[in-house]
């Protein structure tokens, strides 16, 4: 169980942008473990409605009246200095906190936190790793970046020392943690607007690994080259998995799909057969986060059966490679993947599955990541048959770029394949309807209010 004494000297914790997936599933452990939580957000969202279901009380907008009560506040990164409650809250000398500061408190309680982090696939691996646990009776408790049908939701209150958590790196939040485990997936290049270059991205993942005690574990992507370069940083004990690194501990061989795309393969553990696996979920990269989720597992004592029957159970976080219904015997899925790394990934995983032809509907994320990737993007949705760009969704972010969706268009039918811009969700759609023929499939891509295409389409 874990330990929150140092906790207990706040009775009342208000939350100023409680409504985002890691603030609510904070807020939910919180209230289960006695405290009472109220919260502001500045839009409804299925994560407020479902707060309030759960008797924590939000207000859409600002709560002055529940944060003068408070004992201590807690705000997302998201929220500005300047912000009523912020501003407020000074006045009055109630303590604030930033959330991965406060998420870092949460892990301190924990005697065993196992930290999933990486540029892609941390919901995913997380995921995989949670039902694991789940499958093992251990009751842990986890948060995870998007919802999971087998928790009902993005995070789970138990019992035990086990908390899984998806550790981000944007803006080092993950330096603040205290992990006993630690997962690297991958280093890329991610965030520059931020970071600024790769360099210094793999030097804070450096510093990340330094966080770990001597008796921790790391479990690292023998595959990824930069991933290779930073295990000199820790005394803790280090287990690799890869396909192609065939020297690591947990390797995968004998990969075959069917015609979903979902892979069977064997597992092989310092070159001994280990077991054979079978996921519900398409692609190889996700062969490499099963990798990652069994060695942890196997370090953790969980038997082959449970990693087995889970890992087959696990059909897909909510937004990964998610499959939305269909129309005219077209299929349409919906995937979250906003970096050229994740987009060949999704259209990889997507060649391993049976159609027609492919039609991509991607919604960039961020300017930023636009206009320093805009190269890398172009080449990547080349593996499409067609493609639809929509509006950058800014995010936190002004166009001082001066990048648009027209410039990754032209990028793209610069090198011969067939891109066109439509703005408007309702107009895609209607595109959609008339040139989309039976077999074909439909994949609505990128981080931001894209997602809303799919059940228009199905509807």
């Amino acid at each position: 169980m874990a330990n929150i004494e140092e906790l207990r000297q706040y009775k009342r914790i208000h939350m100023i942008g409680i409504g985002g997936v890691s603030m609510s599933g904070i807020a939910e452990i919180l209230k289960n473990w006695g405290f009472i939580v109220t919260g502001s957000d500045s839009s409804q969202s299925e994560n407020t409605d479902k707060l309030i279901q759960n008797n924590i009380p939000v207000t859409i907008g600002h709560n002055l009246t529940d944060l003068e009560k408070a004992d201590l506040v807690v705000y997302s990164a998201a929220i500005k200095k300047d912000d009523i409650e912020i501003v407020r809250a000074k006045q009055l000398n109630i303590p604030i906190i930033e959330r991965g500061s406060f998420l870092g408190k949460l892990t301190k309680a924990f005697r065993n936190t196992i930290c999933i982090s990486g540029t892609h696939g941390k919901t995913t691996t997380t995921s995989m790793v949670s039902l694991c646990f789940l499958e093992a009776l251990k009751d842990p408790s986890i948060q995870v970046g998007a919802y999971l049908n087998a928790i009902d939701g993005n995070y789970r209150v138990g019992n035990s020392e086990y908390f899984i958590i998806e550790a981000c790196e944007y803006v080092e939040s993950y330096l603040k943690l205290f992990p006993k485990t630690e997962v690297i997936l991958n280093i890329d290049n991610d965030h520059l607007d931020y970071f600024g270059t790769l360099e210094n991205i793999i030097t804070s993942f450096g510093n990340y690994v330094r966080l770990l005690p001597d008796d921790g574990l790391l479990v690292i992507n023998w595959d990824d080259e930069h991933c290779r370069t930073i295990t000199k940083n820790t005394k803790a004990k280090v287990v690799t998995y890869a396909i192609n690194q065939l020297n690591a501990n947990f390797v995968a061989r004998n990969v075959v799909f069917n015609d979903n795309g979902f892979p069977t393969f064997d597992v092989y553990y310092n070159n001994n057969f280990y077991k054979t696996i079978s996921l519900s979920i398409p692609g190889m990269h996700n062969v490499l986060n099963a990798l990652a989720c069994i060695a942890v597992c196997h370090e953790y004592g969980i038997s082959k059966e449970d990693m087995k029957n889970a890992l087959h159970k696990y059909t897909g976080a909510h937004r990964r490679f998610e499959y939305k219904g269909s129309f005219n015997n077209v299929n349409v899925y919906d995937d979250y993947g906003h970096h050229p790394t994740e987009i060949v990934a999704t259209a990889n995983a997507l060649k391993q599955k049976k159609y027609n032809e492919s039609w991509v509907i991607f919604q960039p994320h961020t300017y930023s990541r636009t206009s320093l990737l805009l190269d890398d993007f172009a080449n990547a949705l080349l593996n499409f048959d067609h493609v639809i760009i929509t509006d950058i969704y800014a995010a936190r972010e002004n166009n001082t770029y001066n990048i648009s969706s027209k410039d990754l268009v032209d990028k793209i039918n610069l090198h011969g394949n067939k891109a066109i811009y439509i703005s408007s969700f309702n107009d895609i759609v209607e595109y959609i309807k008339n040139h989309v023929v039976s077999s074909d499939i439909v994949l609505t891509l990128g981080a931001g209010t894209v997602t809303q295409i799919g059940p228009m389409l199905v509807d």
